[in-house]
């Protein structure tokens, strides 16, 4: 029961963001501390679900992990930057797109891989890969890229990253490592916390800037959308063209086209004075759910005819 609601996870997003611009009282009480706070619970229950031989794993297709985690980091960030400058997006959306661009997989895409039979250990692995990385790139490429357009507080956004996403994960690694029964006991339920604290978090900052949203029209949402559509396809045909197996493609697609998208809100709202900046964030959440959950249900059904 718990996994199929888990894996409801696109529709839940979708249902919450349209009921947001609705009625956005229905979902913006969930802000302030409660949305790091919020991060922080997703990112421990990532760490609590971790072992060793997530990164044993490593060592088995290295080859495979270092494709995804470097196509994760240089693709993306550069269509970010390139779609913002295309669209000729405002300031605040044009950094906050740039931003989420240059996160890291997010545990959603755990879960896609799964629905669309992937290879989910590797998908975890890169996960895992990316998200430790993401304490020193995340800073780094966002500052690369969008200094240009605005002061990017590169200290702050690293400092903000270790709180979010280390510290919970270390704090969920030693949690299964000292306390087994406990972690037993949650295990089970983390996946469906993290969809709906993800599905909160991504209401909130839509139902906050719905007027901005509306403002900002076509224009927002095609950069957005665009992003995660030429992830996916790049990160597929990257993979094939680097000598990957298609199931193995499929897996970095996902990986590549799906962002941590929670932490971009929470970075962009610790970070940047202006609510706008996390907009793109929360945008992104939908999009990169809507179109992995649409390709998981082709490549399924491909596997099974």
């Amino acid at each position: 029961m718990l996994s199929r609601l888990t894996a409801l996870f696109p529709l839940w997003v979708t249902v919450a963001s349209l009921l947001a611009l609705v009625h956005p009282p229905l979902f913006t009480w969930f802000t302030g501390p409660l949305i790091p706070a919020g991060l922080g619970l997703i990112m421990l229950g990532m760490g609590v679900s971790l072992t060793a031989g997530d990164f044993r794993r490593i060592a088995r297709f290295p080859g495979l992990v270092l494709l995804g985690v470097t196509l994760q980091y240089t693709l993306m960030p550069a269509l970010g930057w390139s779609f913002a400058a295309l669209y000729r997006l405002p300031q605040p959306f044009a950094v906050g797109l740039i931003l989420v661009a240059c996160c890291p997989g997010g545990t959603a895409s755990n879960v896609i891989c799964f629905l669309a039979r992937a290879d989910v250990p590797l998908s975890v692995t890169m996960t895992a890969v990316s998200t430790l990385l993401a304490v020193v790139l995340t800073p780094a490429l966002t500052a690369l890229l969008a200094s240009s357009r605005i002061a990017v507080p590169a200290g702050g956004l690293l400092l903000s990253t270790v709180q979010v996403v280390i510290l919970p994960v270390v704090v969920g690694v030693l949690l299964r490592r000292y306390w087994p029964k406990l972690t037993r006991a949650i295990l089970p339920a983390a996946p469906l916390a993290a969809v709906i604290l993800i599905t909160l978090i991504v209401a909130s900052v839509i139902g906050a800037g719905r007027r901005e949203i509306l403002a900002a029209g076509w224009r927002l949402l095609a950069a957005v959308w665009s992003l995660h559509a030429a992830g996916f396809l790049a990160g597929y045909l990257a993979s094939r063209l680097a000598g990957a197996g298609v199931i193995a493609a499929r897996t970095i697609s996902i990986e590549v086209g799906m962002q941590n998208s929670g932490l971009g809100v929470v970075l962009a709202r610790q970070n940047f004075t202006d609510p706008l900046f996390a907009i793109p964030s929360a945008i992104s959440s939908l999009s990169h759910s809507v179109i992995a959950s649409l390709l998981a249900g082709v490549w399924r059904r491909r596997l099974q005819s």
